[in-house]
């Protein structure tokens, strides 16, 4: 065996800077594939890239294919892939000439519907073997360092922790805190793959708390996953503590494909690591944190119950008020002359994506006014949400407790008004 290429520095270069893009807590970076410029996730909790089923209009080359099957989360069946080798990676200015990718061939395995952008594929131990990143969730920039001459920042508001890494995955220890018992001991996956706050798995010393409710988690790569949603007093990481912090318990059923959950409990993903600025030193097995200004943001939930994806594109008319208006002037003898304002309305046709509910909670406000799945959102409180952000509307349709919501869907060529307050699922009255 040749020595392993992995992804490098281009000799006496400066530590790489990328910019990226936070959205949903997730971080998306430019990866160019082959020669293709692609949108991927930075994932710290998966081993080799994967890249999707890709939309008709992207296109990307890749080698030597050959065909396998990926067992992940969720609770439909593994799935098909494709193993190709000898890939040209590049992120910035840092290379790898031979990257083995796995291809998704369902078209339905694909994060670009939930988040609103194409996003191509998803990368993670490749790129932390082989370097010291550092992730400014602030300026939401990552800078990728050599281990050999990285420098460690000696500001005191910096804490470093061990970090684990196993078969590829990276784990930190921490404590949770319940209402009735302290203190109690947790391996987490560090997953800057899940927009989630915290997950943990029931065990003998790990009880789901009684206020809990059922909710969907989100997608993995076997099918959708289902789970109690809850929140603990407090999640401890090294000295810092976030109180009531959001956990969900995923059912048993997500995790059959998977037997070697070993020691693990849980996994952190990006609700709470943004809250911090990380360095990540797989190379060395520690974890550096540094608080950021999210730090005491209250933890997101989705009060309304609704859940949100882009579904293909629709034409939208609109009215154009041309309000730049023509003043002529009539030569004409008398001081003023003859002012004339001419205002033109226009009807502009625009495609702009379609946004549906793409699930519903039993029991949430919306499923209670009689919002469904399937049903095309087109305003919430009066806005027009083809003009926003897919992250921009769910956030208007949870924005906060007891705030009433309006939103006009159409469901059967006919448009329909809804009205729902939200309600914080943990302060129900007894």
């Amino acid at each position: 065996m040749g020595m392993a290429q992995g992804f490098q520095l281009p000799e006496g270069k400066k530590p790489q800077k990328v910019k990226f893009q936070l959205i949903d807590n997730l971080i998306i970076v430019p990866m160019e594939v082959n020669g293709s410029k692609l949108s991927f996730i930075l994932d710290s909790g998966v081993g080799k890239p994967i890249l999707f089923h890709l939309f008709d209009q992207d296109s990307v080359q890749i080698n030597e294919v050959s065909e396998i099957t990926i067992r992940g989360l969720g609770d439909g069946e593994p799935i098909k892939a494709l193993s190709s080798k000898g890939n040209r990676f590049k992120l910035g200015d840092i290379e790898n000439k031979d990257q083995m990718l796995y291809v998704v061939l369902d078209r339905d395995m694909n994060f670009s519907p939930n988040l609103g952008i194409p996003i191509h594929g998803i990368i993670g131990y490749d790129l932390f073997k082989d370097f010291i990143v550092e992730i400014n969730y602030s300026s939401r920039t990552l800078r990728l360092h050599d281990p050999n001459t990285y420098v460690y920042p000696t500001n005191k508001k910096y804490e470093t922790l061990p970090l684990t890494v196993v078969n590829k995955k990276a784990y930190v220890n921490g404590h949770v805190y319940f209402e009735d018992r302290e203190n109690i001991p947790v391996k987490l996956l560090v997953d800057s793959g899940s927009s989630d706050a915290i997950w943990l798995f029931e065990n003998e010393e790990i009880g789901i708390p009684d206020k809990n409710y059922d909710d969907f988690l989100g997608k993995g790569l076997n099918g959708n996953i289902f789970g109690k949603r809850t929140m603990v007093q407090g999640l401890k990481i090294g000295s810092f503590t976030l109180e009531d912090a959001k956990v969900a318990f995923p059912d048993a059923a997500s995790f059959s494909e998977i037997k070697n959950l070993g020691d693990r409990n849980g996994s952190m993903g990006g609700e709470v690591l943004k809250r911090f600025n990380i360095i990540f030193d797989y190379p060395n097995g520690r974890l550096t944190l540094r608080k950021n200004h999210l730090f005491n943001n209250p933890f997101q939930y989705n009060m309304s119950g609704i859940q949100l994806q882009h579904d293909g594109l629709r034409y939208v008319a609109e009215s154009i008020a041309n309000r730049r208006g023509v003043v002529r002037n009539d030569k004409r003898d008398d001081a003023f002359g003859n002012v004339q304002l001419l205002f033109q309305n226009q009807t502009r046709l625009s495609l702009v994506p379609e946004i549906i509910v793409s699930g519903i909670r039993a029991g949430s406000p919306a499923e209670t006014a009689g919002i469904r799945e399937g049903d095309v959102i087109l305003a919430v409180n009066g806005k027009s949400v083809h003009t926003y952000k897919l992250q921009e509307i769910m956030q208007m349709l949870n924005e906060k407790e007891g705030k009433r919501v309006k939103v006009l869907i159409e469901r059967y060529d006919s448009d329909l008004l809804f009205s729902f307050v939200l309600k914080n699922m943990f302060k129900e009255k007894p």
